[in-house]
């Protein structure tokens, strides 16, 4: 019976040694390296409007279907954008649903931004990501859209496309991927001047 106290009493103070180091001291100092070298990235890369009103953040998508914007990307997370459900459609190549609906967007996209039919329309601006929150579109998809985004906001093309210059981030590591825009950013940026 005494042998079976010590084991207990043992099993008890492991027990509480553990909870103790994973629950409290572990999390802590995990916080405490965040904050003091990761701190945007810690808090949620949020950005700002000039009002200093949080917006969004840089790593999130949002979507925006006024014509004085860039259009991000479709997403298929939730009722669009929704961060609480992050996820593709899960429709493949042989899917009909997808294919009629990629055709509903190019027809959408060429008819907005003012292409003629035979004009090719980027993949990422009639396809989901994979989570459906991807906050970059192509820098081909930005171009196509500064007519319309010039015209309704009367501002020059040339200036527009030097914001998106501004807002284009290149490949990962410099090789990995395609340079984006990061659509948030460059909207906020043209609500900015005007």
């Amino acid at each position: 019976m005494k042998e079976l106290f010590a084991q207990l009493r043992s099993a008890l103070l492991v027990t509480l040694v553990l909870a103790v180091v994973c629950c409290g001291v572990y999390p802590l100092v995990v916080f405490a390296i965040a904050q003091t070298f990761f701190r945007d990235k810690a808090n949620g890369s949020l950005i700002a409007d000039a009002n200093g009103t949080v917006r969004g953040s840089r790593l999130l998508g949002q979507g925006f279907t006024a014509e004085k914007y860039f259009h991000p990307r479709p997403s298929a997370a939730g009722n669009g954008y929704d961060a609480a459900n992050s996820g593709g459609s899960n429709l493949g190549p042989t899917s009909q649903k997808l294919n009629d609906a990629i055709k509903e967007r190019i027809a959408a996209y060429r008819k907005e931004n003012g292409l003629k039919q035979a004009e090719p329309v980027p993949a990422d601006a009639v396809m989901a990501s994979g989570s459906g929150l991807d906050p970059h579109i192509s820098v081909r998809n930005a171009e196509l859209q500064v007519p319309r985004v010039a015209k309704a906001r009367r501002i020059e093309a040339a200036r527009v496309r030097e914001m998106i210059l501004t807002h284009t981030a290149g490949p990962d590591l410099g090789f990995l991927g395609e340079s984006g825009v990061n659509v948030l950013e460059l909207n906020l940026n043209l609500d900015r001047i005007r």
